[in-house]
């Protein structure tokens, strides 16, 4: 398959778990009582609002990625230790979602002998599930570090949010190991095989 056709294959659900994860991110906050997402369009449902292009060029290059993240402001919540794990977790939890709507679409398309169709709804299960548990990992801008810092006390809190400028740097650096030494191999495969069966019957990694 060449390149063309594989990334015509992989848009649709890069765009998709991409748009949602954000979306989950701002319309949670929202309900929390922080309309900063909303009041700065970033509750839309186009993909180009979200996009960040680093991440989606990692998604491509490394299958690993992020978007734009949306902006959150937790003096509006009423409890912003808490309410920050609630936000963080609504994107991973958004993409699982996705990938099984995407996982029963792609039954159905296989059922229909709908190839190209199902090979697009896999992709999207596979992206989506990558995507949700990557976020997961607690290294800034990630979710993960979002959650993290919710559950710290105040003083382990404020050590690792020192840590935060340079959480990219070292994300990319792992990154990049993983080529190497599957260390984030180790952590993804596990979940995307887990639920990629669950979903849809077939092993992904």
């Amino acid at each position: 398959m060449n390149s063309l056709a594989q990334l015509f294959l992989f848009l649709p659900g890069i765009l998709l778990a991409l748009t949602l994860h954000e979306v989950a991110h701002g319309w949670v906050a929202d309900r929390l009582g922080d309309p900063t997402a909303r009041l700065s369009g970033r509750l839309s449902l186009n993909p180009l609002v979200h996009l960040d292009p680093l991440g989606t060029l990692m998604l491509f290059i490394a299958h690993f990625g992020w978007a734009k993240p949306v902006p959150i402001n937790p003096y509006y919540f009423k409890d912003p230790k808490r309410d920050i794990i609630w936000v963080s977790l609504a994107g991973p939890a958004a993409n699982v979602l996705a990938a099984a709507l995407c996982g029963v679409l792609f039954r159905w398309f296989n059922s229909l002998d709908l190839r190209l169709l199902s090979t697009m709804a896999v992709y999207a299960v596979l992206i989506n599930l990558i995507l949700a548990v990557f976020n997961l990992i607690p290294i800034p801008p990630l979710d993960g570090s979002k959650v993290l810092m919710g559950l710290l006390p105040a003083g382990q809190e404020y050590r690792f949010h020192t840590l935060e400028r340079w959480g990219p740097v070292i994300l990319i650096g792992i990154i990049l190991l993983n080529y190497y030494v599957p260390v984030l191999s180790l952590v993804i495969s596990p979940f995307v095989n887990f639920f990629g069966k669950l979903f849809t019957g077939y092993k992904f990694l």
